[in-house]
This record gives C-alpha cells, structure tokens and sequence, in this order.
C-alpha cells in the first residue's frame, strides 16, 4: 500500500514537473497567461509556471512570409492582368500579435490583395510590367503601415509575376517582334549608308589622288622640258656669243662673208626649194658676191693668157 502512494506521488510529481517547466527557444517569446490573461513576457530559456493555472503562448520573432494567391487585377487601361506576391514580414511586438489580429496569415494576405489591386488598377498596362520596384515600395509602405498595429514590421514585397491575358500577351510580342524588325532594318539601312559612303569617300580619294598624279606628271614634264629648253637656248646664245666673238676676232673679210651667205642659201635651200626671197639688207652681200665673180673673171683672163 505504502509502495502504491509513493508511486502515485512520483508519477504526480513527474507529470507536475512536465507541465510546470516551460523552454523559450532563443528565436521564440513567451506569452506568460494565467487563468487566460496576459501576466508577462518570457524570454528565451528556461521557466517555471503553476500548471493548469498558467499557460505559454510563443511567438516566433524570424521573419515570415506570406504568400499573396494570384488574383485578377483590371488595370488603368481595362487589362485584366494576374497578379501574385509574397509578403516578408517579422514580429515586433508579440503581446499586440497575439491579442489584436485573430489570424494575421488571413488578415495580411487579404490587405495584400486588397492593396494591390488599388496600385496597379492606377497603373496602365505598360507601367504595371515595367515599374515592379514601384510597386514593390508602395504596397510595402502601405502594409507596413496597416499592420502596425499588429505588432508587425513588414520587411519587403515582392511581385512575383504579373501576367496579362494571352491575347494581349500576343499582340505584345508581334509588337516587340516588329520593334525588332524595324531597328534591324534601320541597322541594316545605317550599315548600307555607312558602306556607300565609305565606297564614294574611297572612289573620289581615288580619283583625287590620280588627278594629282598627273597633275604632278605634267608639271615634272613641264619642268623638264622647260629645262630642256632653258639649256638649248643657253647652249645657243653661248654658241651665238662664241661665233660672235671668233667672227669679231678674226675680222672677216667682205669676200669670206659672200661665201658663208652662198652656204646658207644652199641649206636653205636644200635642193627642194623652187623659190628664195632674200631681205632687202642682202645688196652688200651681192655686191660682194659680184666682187668675187670679178676676181673669178680676172683668174681665168690670166690663165688663157
């Protein structure tokens, strides 16, 4: 009998020790409740209540997330587009958690949803694709706000995918197959430009350069024959000054002169010419070319003598 209590208190005494130790997590925070009120806050570690008088609510303080279901939004310009996010938010206040929001899961998720067909609904099409991080920003700030009473902090939102009907979704890549086209055909227009340019640029530096070419040809030619011409004439005015000198220098003889003029008449002549017409300033070369016929005259009246 004795051996019965004794176990029957062990086993009380066990079953007590389970139910009154309590062991806060270091991510968790305890809820300290006695006959269902609010009594304190347990920190992480190890605690001691009075079982089935007092209970312990945790609260886990990690950040969290809520995934926002995807829903159809209408847009500024009448699109219906769907739209999911998620939600990052964390505890900061585990007694107003706890006792203000029945189900913060549910409740955040509906503002979410709620708040995000208020954005993009202000939002063309085109903006609502293009402005994720705006959007991203706005819902933040506006849940951030909303569930501070909750005791929450909402870290960030993301947007997950924003997907307009299949139509739409069609006419946008033609739109975007067209818009690649064009800037190809612009491309390839600007590469022909470029080309021709290039090729008209080459065939007139060409041509330039040829044209300076024979341009430089003829002015060497030029040159030269200028020098050619340069150096007869200075060969013959030395040759002139020289036959000059000689004539003056020796002193001809009228006789001499008469016989020199018939030499050049006779090259002058070169046996094709059928007339001659002498300058007038050739009477004294006459005369003493009748001179000379005199002299002939008298060396033949001496040998037939």
């Amino acid at each position: 009998m004795a051996a019965g209590v004794i176990l029957v208190l062990i086993f009380v005494l066990v079953v007590y020790v389970a139910f009154a130790v309590k062991i806060v997590q270091q991510h968790e925070v305890g809820l300290s409740e006695r006959f269902g009120r609010y009594r304190k806050t347990l920190e992480p570690g190890l605690h001691l209540i009075i079982p089935f008088i007092e209970k312990v609510r945790k609260i886990d303080m990690r950040e969290q997330v809520v995934d926002v279901p995807p829903q159809e939004v209408i847009t500024k310009d009448n699109v219906v587009v769907t739209v999911d996010a998620v939600v990052y938010y964390q505890a900061t206040d585990p007694v107003k958690l706890s006792y203000n929001v029945a189900n913060f899961i549910l409740a955040a998720t509906k503002l979410a949803q709620t708040n995000l067909r208020n954005v993009i609904g202000d939002m063309d099409l085109d903006s609502a694709l293009t402005s994720r991080d705006v959007i991203n920003d706005v819902l933040r700030t506006i849940l951030d706000e909303a569930t501070d009473v909750w005791g929450t902090r909402v870290v960030r939102v993301e947007i997950q995918r924003i997907d307009p009907p299949d139509d739409v979704t069609e006419a946008m890549h033609r739109q975007m197959k067209a818009e690649r086209d064009r800037r190809a055909n612009v491309t390839e227009a600007e590469g022909e430009k470029r080309a021709a340019i290039l090729t008209a640029e080459g065939v007139k530096q060409s041509r330039v350069l040829d044209a300076q070419g024979r341009a430089e040809a003829i002015r060497e030619i030029a040159d030269a024959e200028k020098y050619e011409l340069i150096t007869v004439a200075d060969g013959e005015g030395k040759a002139i000054e020289r036959v000059y000198g000689a004539i003056h220098t020796g002193d001809p003889t009228p006789d001499l002169l008469a016989i020199k003029y018939l030499e050049a008449l006779q090259g002058i002549a070169d046996g094709k010419a059928t007339k001659i017409y002498l300058p007038l300033e050739t009477s004294a070369v006459l005369a003493s070319i009748g001179a000379i016929g005199e002299i002939f005259k008298d060396a033949q009246n001496d040998q037939d003598a």
